[in-house]
């Protein structure tokens, strides 16, 4: 397993440890399994980015701290340089890189986003967090699936949405889509 996803999931342990909140209450509050939780914190899994910002979240930490084991100082601003974002765990259908981990306070988390094409009849799964998502394709055309919709967007095309409705996305075209993504 990815050497990345198990510091991250040492670090969340430690953290969650030294906060005091049970492994039970954790996975509660994101709604998730046990063994789900259980899986993240042992680097066995990868974590969506939305739940990486949900425990942040829940641990009052910057979700920089969980990514890179380094306390957030920048508080006046914080310059992410073309393809130097930090990557954050890959999950089947998306690769995330934060563009803003060494910001502190931040109101919303922001990523470039990645989908690759998956072919004809491809179907991504969904997912859920607390919270509006923002997003803007850079390039591509991306189906968006949110709560018994279907949405295409095409480059230079946004949504804003509340994420708490089941939602995913779907490169077209054959063609990887890429899109900016501000979570709050």
């Amino acid at each position: 397993m990815n050497e990345k996803m198990k510091e991250i999931g040492l670090r969340i342990t430690e953290l969650r440890e030294l906060s005091d909140i049970s492994i039970h209450d954790m996975a509660d509050y994101l709604h998730i399994p046990l063994e789900t939780y259980q899986d993240y914190e042992a680097g066995k899994k990868d974590i969506p980015a939305s739940i990486l910002y949900e425990i942040a979240h829940k641990m009052e930490v910057d979700m920089g701290l969980l990514l890179t084991g380094e306390e957030t100082r920048m508080h006046i601003f914080s310059v992410t340089r073309k393809g130097k974002g930090v990557e954050v765990g890959r999950r089947k259908q998306y690769q995330y890189e934060n563009l803003a981990e060494k910001f502190i306070h931040k109101k919303a988390e922001p990523f470039i986003v990645t989908v690759e094409p998956k072919g004809e009849g491809y179907k991504p799964s969904t997912n859920t967090h607390p919270g509006q998502e923002f997003n803007y394709i850079l390039e591509g055309t991306l189906k968006i699936y949110i709560h018994d919709n279907e949405i295409v967007l095409n480059e230079g095309d946004s949504i804003f949405f509340d994420s708490s409705y089941e939602h995913a996305m779907e490169a077209l075209e054959n063609k990887t889509a890429k899109f900016l993504a501000i979570v709050m």
